[in-house]
């Protein structure tokens, strides 16, 4: 469905913008990282939680294309649902994160256009079973990231935090 160039843009992307808006998360206050905001997801820990077990459930449910190297790290072993809240810390999550996107970028680095016309199955967090192609998968993966780090920019604002760093434009060539 893709171009694996995409892809590891995409990726690229993913991890370093994580990098940068982790550099502003770092800088909360513990009750700032959990106050209530109002939205579906309450705080920026909410957020980074349920964008953390996403990635990382995706990461699992792509080993399912083909045996990756980097996909068998032993660090991808636990199982989280969507009503986990994990990382009590900031700090906690920014480490965990960032080992997360070390594994999906040399998983991305790894892939091949074949794997990407491949059909990735699996049974979602409904109990339903899915069948879609695997590259567009990967881009839904990436999409949702983003989606996320613009909730995670709003809640930034709220909280008073400058953090107008998440542009793709400065990833293309």
């Amino acid at each position: 469905m893709t171009d694996p160039q995409v892809i590891r843009l995409f990726a690229k992307y993913n991890q370093e913008t994580n990098i940068k808006m982790n550099g502003i998360i770092k800088l909360l206050t513990d009750e700032e990282w959990d106050r209530g905001l109002g939205g579906y997801f309450k705080s920026v820990r909410a957020i980074c939680s349920h964008l953390y077990i996403s990635d990382y459930n995706w990461a699992k449910r792509f080993k399912n294309i083909r045996d990756y190297s980097a996909l068998n790290d032993n660090y991808l072993s636990n199982t989280y649902g969507f009503d986990n809240l994990l990382f009590s810390s900031k700090e906690e999550y920014i480490i965990h994160r960032a080992k997360l996107d070390t594994i999906i970028t040399a998983f991305i680095n790894e892939v091949t256009p074949e794997d990407l016309e491949k059909n990735l199955k699996f049974i979602n967090y409904h109990g339903k079973e899915i069948n879609k192609n695997a590259g567009g998968l990967l881009l839904h993966m990436f999409n949702h990231e983003t989606h996320h780090r613009g909730m995670i920019s709003v809640y930034l604002e709220i909280l008073g935090k400058d953090n107008d760093v998440y542009s793709l434009m400065n990833y293309v060539q």
